[in-house]
């Protein structure tokens, strides 16, 4: 089975999501239930394909043609005591009343995994010394593989997909897959998928074996330098050589990081030599003084917005969705990005040069997929909905992210010389 926090959507499920979205689009109540926005999800397994949605639709938990929730919340108990305590006065009797009552769900929503073991959500992440957010155990993907291991189904390939109006706040549009959330399925799918043949995660296969760095500018003062994508930067949580630390071991230290690519963008950065030039270089940053250029192709569809302008959408971490960010008006910090279409493909991709103003992280990746931006993910973004192939059928290509920093200007920091690289700037 595919690894489903980072993947590809497999044809068969690709195939599977169109032929239920043609169904819900031909059905005027099954529209109405998913309309709003739900995430649904698709397991093929060796008896054919399974469906189930995120959370409740239209307020039902079972919706037929959909595998039945884990623990059903519309009725029984749950419902009559959770009438019981929103009859309460607001005070600690009733901050413990509920508190209780959410311990009840996760010691009652219980599930199975590949070996065949049971065990409650509570129990799944106190293996972890964590406490399960609310909702755990509610999205499609542990839905889909509690069903088929209690109905010995073996399960092949899985996907989750975005149907109805995007969110105001999330990147979600329409027939585009997206990976598993990290807060809720991460300890939930990872005790799961025990027992099953899973694929590796692609992005330590990724940084296994990344091309090598290119030197394209070296002084006593900066090193400028193309990074591959798969490498990261400096030093991270995955245990593989940084760009930092190749060039430390090829050109002694001090060598100090002054701006970050994410691990799966290539393209040019600049590194300091000392920390005066580290300082400057900051400043320069920091100022709005550098001018950095990126290339992406984005993926296909009708092409709505004007061949250039500029996007303005504030951005802040999902919490429960690391490391994926999200369109905060209230909280965001401040994202702008000019961009400028180069060319529209023929096989309906576009090519654009993006011109960020500022450096939030994942600010070119959110501000191409977002419906409020150009709505269209880069090709290969598999955490923004341009893994591959939508459930749309909007074109298929590789899986690299098709995401390039092509050009880096700057003020050498000794002397002050104005210092540009590749295109763009």
């Amino acid at each position: 089975m595919n690894y489903p926090f980072r993947y590809v959507p497999h044809p068969l499920v690709v195939d599977a999501a169109n032929a239920l979205i043609s169904r819900i689009v031909a059905d005027s109540a099954l529209d109405a239930l998913f309309s709003e926005g739900k995430m649904l999800g698709v397991l093929i397994t060796d008896a054919g394909p399974l469906y189930a949605f995120s959370g409740l639709a239209g307020g039902k938990a079972d919706v037929d043609g959909f595998v039945p929730p884990v623990l059903d919340l519309t009725k029984g108990y749950f419902k009559q005591r959770e009438a019981e305590i929103s009859a309460m006065e607001a005070g600690p009797a009733k901050s413990a009343a509920s508190a209780a009552l959410q311990d009840w769900i996760f010691e009652n929503c219980r599930v199975m995994n590949g070996l065949g073991l049971e065990m409650s959500v509570k129990d799944i992440f106190a293996l972890r010394g964590l406490v399960p957010p609310g909702g755990t155990g509610d999205c499609a993907a542990p839905k889909l593989l509690n069903y088929a291991f209690r109905n010995n189904l073996k399960p092949l390939w899985i996907g989750e997909f975005w149907y109805g109006a995007s969110p105001g706040q999330e990147i979600r549009s329409q027939g585009r897959f997206y990976p598993a959330c990290t807060s809720k399925c991460g300890p939930l799918l990872t005790w799961m998928m025990q027992g099953l043949d899973v694929e590796p995660d692609p992005l330590d296969a990724a940084v296994s074996s990344p091309a090598e760095p290119q030197i394209l500018y070296s002084d006593d003062t900066v090193l400028v330098v193309d990074k591959p994508a798969g490498m990261l930067s400096v030093p991270g949580r995955i245990e593989s050589k940084s760009l930092l630390e190749w060039l430390r071991e090829r050109f002694g230290s001090p060598v100090e990081s002054c701006h970050r690519l994410d691990m799966d963008t290539s393209g040019i950065m600049v590194y300091a030599r000392s920390l005066q030039a580290k300082s400057e270089l900051e400043r320069q940053f920091a100022s709005r003084e550098v001018s950095k250029a990126y290339r992406a192709r984005l993926c296909g569809g009708p092409w709505n917005h004007a061949l250039q302008g500029t996007i303005a959408l504030p951005l802040s971490l999902d919490y429960y969705d690391r490391p994926r960010q999200m369109i905060d008006t209230e909280r965001g910090k401040r994202a702008v990005t000019r961009y400028k279409v180069l060319q529209i493909m023929p096989d309906g991709t576009v090519d654009v040069m993006f011109y960020p103003l500022t450096g939030r992280s994942h600010q070119i990746r959110v501000h191409a997929a977002a419906e409020r931006g150009l709505g269209h993910p880069i090709v290969g973004d598999r955490l923004y909905g341009g893994a591959s192939t939508s459930a749309e059928g909007l074109g298929s290509h590789g899986v690299s992210l098709m995401l390039r920093a092509c050009g880096l200007a700057f003020r050498h920091p000794a002397d002050g010389r104005l210092m540009s690289f590749g295109e763009g700037v």
